[in-house]
C-alpha cells in the first residue's frame, strides 16, 4: 500500500464541486481519499498553513517544440517547467518537425511525455501538414492519443476545409481550436497596428485581422452546429464577437493568454523582440476589455500559449525576430493579480486554469473529489520572486516579464500523487 499524504490546514478550492473551504486533502495510491478517524503513524504530513490547495492547473495551449527544435525546448524541460509553474498537465500544439498529423508523432511524443514532471495531452492538425488542403486522419489520431485538432500557427484559410473539420472532429468527438487570422491583412505585420507602430515604423496587423476570422468561425460554429475553440484572443471586438455568439446559444469556447491581460503594445517600444508575438499585443482598450471577459464568463480559460525561442531566433532586427514567449512559469503570479484587484476571485481563477480546460479537453483532472486523480497543485499566494533567467527552468529566455517582481507562486505540484515539484519552505 502507497504511503498517505496529508496536506492539513489549507484552503480548499475546488470549482468542480463549488467548494471553498479550510481543511485537509489525504491522498493514497494516486487518488483524493476519505479521512480516516485518526491520521496514521506513517501518514506524511504536509502543514500547509492556510496555502490554496487546488485541482492541478492545465495549461491547454503550450509548444514543447519536441520532435524538431529540441534547441528551444524538449518534453523534458516543457514538463518540467510547467510542474515548476503548477501546471500538472499541458496540452501541446501539433506544429512540431514533423507536424503531429499521423498516429506515429503522437505516440512518440506520449513515449517521451511518460517520463516527464506533467501530464502531456498531444493536439493533433486539423490538416495533413497543416497545409490547409486536406483533412488529417481523425480516427488515427484519436486513437492514439490526441484530445483535440488544430493548425495552430497557421490558419484554415479554406472555409470549406474548416466546416469540414468541425463536422469530422464532433463525429469522433474531438474539439476544434482555431487560429483566428486573416493572413491578408496580418501578412508581413510585426506588431498591432496603431500609433506605436508609426511612431515605430513597423508594419502593423489590425485587429480585424482577428475578429473577421473569429467572426467566420463563429459563422460555421452555428452552421454546423458543432463545437469551436478560439485560441489566444487578443483584441475587444473579437471578445464581443465570443461574447454575443454565447448569448446566442452557439457551441463556442475561448481562451486568452496573461500576455494579453497583463501588457499592451507599449511593451515593445525599444525593438523589444520579448514582446512580439502572434497575436500581437493590443492596446490599452484591449486589455481591458480582455480583463473584463474574463470577469463575465466569455473567456472560458486562461492559456499561456508558451512559445519558446531560443536567442538565434530572438537576439535579431524585430522585423526578423520570431513570435512568441514563453509562460509556464509565470501564468500564475500574472493570474493572481486579476484576483488581488478583485476582478475575479480564487474560485473563478481556478476555473479557467483548471477544471474548464479539463472540460473542453475532455480529460482527467479540475476537480477535488473524493476518488478523482490526485493531480494537485498548492499554491502560495503572497509568496514574492523576481524573475530572472536563472531561475527560468524553461530551455528558452523570451520572456517580457524578466526582472519584473511577482506574486504568487506554485510551491507544491502532485501528478498522480506523485510530487513533481516542491518548493515549499520547511
Amino acid at each position: 500500500m502507497n504511503k498517505i499524504t496529508i496536506l492539513q490546514n489549507g484552503r480548499i478550492i475546488d470549482p468542480a464541486n463549488k467548494v471553498d473551504t479550510k481543511g485537509d486533502l489525504w491522498l493514497q495510491n494516486g487518488r483524493i481519499m476519505a479521512p480516516e478517524s485518526s491520521i496514521p503513524a506513517e501518514a506524511r504530513c504536509i502543514n500547509l498553513q492556510g496555502q490554496w490547495i487546488v485541482p492541478g492547473l492545465i495549461d491547454m495551449h503550450v509548444h514543447l517544440r519536441e520532435p524538431g527544435e529540441e534547441y528551444k525546448e524538449n518534453i523534458a524541460s516543457g514538463t518540467l517547467a510547467a510542474a515548476t509553474g503548477g501546471f500538472t498537465a499541458v496540452a501541446c500544439m501539433p506544429n512540431t518537425r514533423p507536424v503531429n498529423d499521423t498516429a506515429s508523432v503522437t505516440r512518440f511524443i506520449l513515449e517521451q511525455a511518460s517520463r516527464g514532471s506533467a501530464r502531456v495531452y498531444p493536439v493533433g492538425a486539423i490538416s495533413k501538414g497543416s497545409g490547409g488542403l486536406g483533412l488529417a486522419e481523425y480516427g488515427e489520431l484519436k486513437a492514439a492519443g490526441v484530445v483535440a485538432v488544430t493548425d495552430d500557427g497557421l490558419p484554415v484559410i479554406d472555409s470549406q476545409l474548416m466546416r469540414r473539420a468541425l463536422e469530422y472532429a464532433a463525429s469522433h468527438g474531438l474539439p476544434v481550436i482555431s487560429h483566428s487570422e486573416e493572413m491578408a491583412l496580418s501578412r508581413n505585420g510585426v506588431m498591432n497596428e496603431g500609433l506605436v507602430s508609426t511612431r515605430l515604423g513597423l508594419r502593423g496587423i489590425p485587429v480585424e485581422a482577428e475578429s473577421i476570422m473569429v467572426y467566420r468561425e463563429l459563422a460555421l460554429a452555428e452552421l454546423t452546429g458543432h463545437h469551436v475553440h478560439i485560441a489566444h484572443v487578443s483584441t475587444a471586438v473579437a471578445t464581443d464577437l465570443i461574447r454575443q455568439a454565447k448569448k446566442r446559444g452557439l457551441k463556442v469556447t475561448a481562451e486568452t493568454a496573461p500576455h494579453y491581460f497583463t501588457l499592451t503594445e507599449e511593451a515593445v517600444a525599444g525593438y523589444n523582440t520579448n514582446a512580439k508575438m502572434n497575436p500581437p499585443l493590443r492596446t490599452e482598450m484591449d486589455r481591458q476589455a480582455i480583463r473584463m471577459g474574463l470577469q463575465d464568463g466569455t473567456f472560458d480559460a486562461i492559456a499561456t500559449d508558451h512559445a519558446p525561442h531560443s536567442v538565434l531566433e530572438k537576439q535579431v532586427e524585430f522585423d526578423r525576430a520570431a513570435n512568441g514567449i514563453i509562460g509556464l512559469e509565470t501564468s500564475l503570479p500574472l493570474s493572481l493579480a486579476l484576483v488581488r484587484d478583485g476582478l475575479i476571485d480564487a474560485m473563478r481563477l481556478i476555473e479557467l486554469m483548471s477544471t474548464a480546460p479539463a472540460r473542453i479537453l475532455g480529460v482527467a483532472g479540475g476537480a477535488l473529489a473524493i476518488g478523482d486523480v490526485a493531480d494537485i497543485t498548492v499554491i502560495d499566494p503572497a509568496r514574492q520572486f523576481v524573475l530572472t533567467e536563472d531561475a527560468i527552468v524553461s530551455r528558452s529566455k523570451n520572456s517580457p516579464f524578466l526582472g519584473w517582481p511577482l506574486q504568487g507562486k506554485a510551491v507544491l505540484t502532485f501528478v498522480g500523487g506523485r510530487l513533481t515539484y516542491d518548493d515549499l519552505p520547511r
